[in-house]
């Protein structure tokens, strides 16, 4: 019985008897992202990472995100049921594109395959401000009572008012009047990994970004407007290690 007992105890306290064996460590991972953020519409982030240690990458990202004006609102041409919608004083379209680099630091390790993994994400680059000019369909009086024909403009807040604004233009109008406005970012984020498969990847990352620009940018024309945008962000990423 001691004899038994001794031997039992050992095969329970053998590590590699019953622990659940330790899946190899990869080179780094390729995933894509879908990003939604304070300020903006949807964007898309690739992100390439390259394993340093069993506990941090260090990685590539693009993201490209739509960002607005705190105080763009919506309005519409009250006379007329089928105009479209636009935004009042609104002058540029602001898109960013951001290339930058950063490491992620495991912070607590998915010991389970249907555990989750978290780490600290954080990093920088260069961050372009893209912005294309509005333009608007306008309603241009034919000289009959009533009468009116609809041109496309560049909005003009000189005279482009809310009673002749009939709605916005299609986008591609002012694709060849596009500007670039040089700057930086910084990121700081937490990610949570939680795919049951340890070669595949299925994230959310939650953190929060600030995209600084030496000037500020001209989105809207009647109100100031600013040159840092400090925005929070949630991205549902999936991908693949390798």
């Amino acid at each position: 019985m001691l004899f038994s007992s001794i031997g039992a105890f050992s095969q329970t306290n053998n590590p590699n008897e019953y622990a659940e064996e330790k899946p190899p460590l990869m080179k780094g991972e390729i995933a894509f992202g879908l990003n939604v953020h304070t300020s903006g519409t949807i964007g898309l982030q690739f992100r390439k990472a390259t394993n340093l240690t069993g506990y941090k990458k260090f990685y590539w990202e693009g993201d490209l995100v739509g960002m607005k004006h705190p105080k763009e609102i919506k309005s519409v041409n009250r006379y007329f049921t089928d105009a479209k919608a636009f935004v009042f004083g609104k002058q540029n379209n602001l898109t960013i594109l951001r290339a930058g680099a950063g490491f992620e630091k495991t912070l607590y390790s998915k010991f389970e395959k249907n555990g989750v993994e978290i780490r600290l994400v954080y990093g920088g680059g260069l961050s372009l401000g893209i912005t294309k000019p509005v333009y608007l369909n306008i309603l241009e009086p034919t000289g009959k009572f009533g009468e009116f024909d609809i041109i496309v403009e560049k909005y003009d807040p000189n005279k482009h008012f809310l009673d002749n604004i009939y709605g916005r233009a299609p986008f591609t109008y002012g694709l060849n009047q596009i500007n670039v406005h040089p700057g930086a970012y910084g990121r700081l984020a937490f990610n949570f990994e939680y795919s049951p498969i340890y070669y595949d990847i299925k994230s959310l990352e939650l953190g929060a970004i600030i995209d600084a620009y030496p000037k500020d940018i001209p989105i809207m024309a009647l109100i100031d407007n600013k040159k840092f945008y400090f925005t929070f962000y949630m991205t549902f990423i999936y991908g693949r290690k390798k």
